[in-house]
């Protein structure tokens, strides 16, 4: 018998038996790299979504705040005949963020209770602080019933709450019915909120209708 026994195989006919350690290696390298790929991608869209929709929330929110505060503006009632009514405004800052206080009796829209209830709302806005976060807090009661005001917030994290009050052509930002015994001819509200990175401002301008 010609040759040698046992017979040697060539570097062809030993790869057709299987991967290297080497080769496994490198394709589950390959695997790690591609899957972690696939998962940044993941988590990213999901935050994406996430924040769009907490921008959403936070815009629908936003409108109804303002347009709530336009309304009841709107509606803002004063005599001086009677000493419970009221419109005042008090400029205050939180950590340098303008806070304003903003007390004022207003017309109430028309109620579905069957008891009878008083068509005069006081109502009261007052940013709070807790935990270096602001929030804008909202009490309305009756003003001729007994029931107390109860706070809650009608917006959460704002950078925010600024009232104006223009009269004899100018803009200030205190008033106070008990020194100027009338309402002011405009009102204008700031609302200053998060806007990724940045801040945005959000305005809206009423004016007291019931003189």
């Amino acid at each position: 018998m010609s040759g040698t026994w046992p017979p040697r195989m060539t570097r062809t006919e030993r790869g057709n038996g299987g991967f290297t350690l080497l080769e496994v290696l490198v394709a589950m390298l390959l695997l790690v790299i591609i899957a972690g790929a696939l998962y940044s991608s993941y988590f990213t869209v999901l935050r994406a979504r996430e924040r769009a929709e907490e921008g959403g929330e936070q815009r629908r929110e936003l409108r109804g705040t303002l347009d709530l505060l336009r309304r009841e503006l709107d509606g803002a009632f004063y005599r001086t005949s009677d000493k419970r009514l009221r419109f005042v405004v008090n400029d205050r800052d939180i950590f340098g963020k303008p806070a304003s206080t903003l007390e004022l009796v207003t017309v109430a829209p028309p109620s579905a209770e069957e008891r009878p209830a008083s068509d005069l709302v006081l109502v009261k806005y007052e940013v709070k602080e807790k935990e270096k976060r602001l929030s804008l807090n909202r009490e309305a009661t009756d003003l001729f019933g007994s029931m107390k005001p109860i706070p809650y917030p009608q917006m959460d994290e704002i950078e925010g709450f600024l009232v104006e009050c223009y009269d004899s052509g100018k803009w200030v930002r205190t008033w106070n019915t008990e020194l100027s015994p009338k309402l002011p001819e405009r009102v204008r509200i700031i609302l200053t909120v998060r806007d990724g990175e940045n801040t945005a401002d959000y305005s809206v301008t009423a004016k007291p209708r019931l003189r």
